[in-house]
């Protein structure tokens, strides 16, 4: 479900090969997500552009690995976001925890 695609200096730019993020995979994606942060990067960067529904399970997977993040002093990064799930972060408030960005350029720029 979860592929490194490139690994940086301080990151693991990682594809969600999902289309429907739902209950039938969000244990799996917290496992694996979870796995990868203890790789002890400074960041996991998760490209969700073939994402293009979420449920509130996936959401909750989500955050349960954003908060083992902050434990292992790292962070989850959102990239290529579907202006649907976009919009449903926003509506939550989920931006405010989460950094998102439109793609892995934007997020090397605001690190820069």
């Amino acid at each position: 479900m979860l592929k490194v695609v490139k690994e940086g200096a301080s990151y693991l730019l990682v594809t969600v090969n999902l289309t429907e993020a739902n209950l039938n995979h969000s244990d799996q994606f917290k496992d694996e997500l979870i796995a990868l942060l203890n790789l002890k990067k400074s960041s996991v960067w998760l490209n969700l552009q073939t994402v293009t529904y979420v449920d509130s399970s996936f959401l909750g997977a989500l955050v349960a690995s954003l908060k083992h993040a902050i434990t292992m002093q790292c962070d989850v990064v959102l990239l290529g976001l579907q202006k649907d799930i976009e919009d449903l972060l926003k509506l939550i408030r989920l931006d405010k925890v989460f950094k998102i960005y439109a793609t892995e350029q934007d997020a090397l720029n605001a690190i820069a």
